[in-house]
């Protein structure tokens, strides 16, 4: 079926609903996650582009939007499950590739399946594209939990993301975009209104860290 259905299956993400199984007061799925993965991506890029750092854009614009695609064939997996072993965390990694590599041979026309291949696989790596796409990944993990917390959802689940996203956004290797994180974003973050103390939550968080 080709392209056609390349661009049929992307409807499938809009339908995959992020962090199954629990109550929330807003649902996210995975299309609009990538999205949002993009314009974070796009925003931090821009700061260490001004503080000196060379951005490949194009690979930066190509991790970003297709980094969850592979989601289409075995759906989102709760962090806490994909995270419980390395070695599970690898096996899924494996079966997302070879369900990716199948999907690309059946589906994509020849002429485009080296291009598919490069832009499909795992693209958190240690350039700085690669780096820039885990903290918007994580970014967005952190403004999903933090908005459930500020409603006042006392679901551990969301508590244990905010914690993790949080620990993982301060050690990612991009000084710039993590002391803007830091001192600004995350300043404004804890200084509104919530239902749940999350400022003092994020001290705790911080001061563990």
């Amino acid at each position: 079926m080709g392209i056609h259905h390349f661009f049929t299956s992307l409807n499938d993400l809009e339908r995959i609903i992020r962090c199954p199984g629990r109550f929330k007061f807003e649902e996210h799925n995975v299309a609009a996650h990538s999205w949002k993965v993009s314009q974070y991506a796009m925003f931090f890029g821009t700061l260490e582009e001004m503080e000196g750092a060379h951005i490949d854009w194009k690979a930066l614009y190509e991790k970003t939007i297709n980094h969850d695609f592979a989601e289409v064939f075995i759906g989102d997996i709760k962090t806490p499950v994909k995270h419980a072993s390395p070695e599970l965390k690898q096996m899924l990694a494996h079966v997302e590739d070879k369900m990716m590599e199948k999907f690309i041979i059946k589906e994509i026309p020849k002429r485009f399946q080296s291009i598919f291949f490069d832009r499909m696989k795992e693209g958190k790596d240690a350039t700085t594209e690669g780096k820039l796409l885990e903290f918007a990944d994580k970014l967005d993990q952190f403004y999903e939990a933090f908005a459930e917390l500020k409603r006042g959802n006392s679901d551990p689940e969301f508590v244990s993301m905010y914690e993790v996203a949080l620990k993982k956004l301060l050690v990612i290797d991009l000084p710039a975009s993590v002391n803007y994180f830091r001192n600004t974003i995350l300043q404004d973050a804890i200084a509104e209104d919530t239902h749940i103390n999350i400022q003092q939550l994020t001290k705790e968080i911080l001061a563990s860290a």
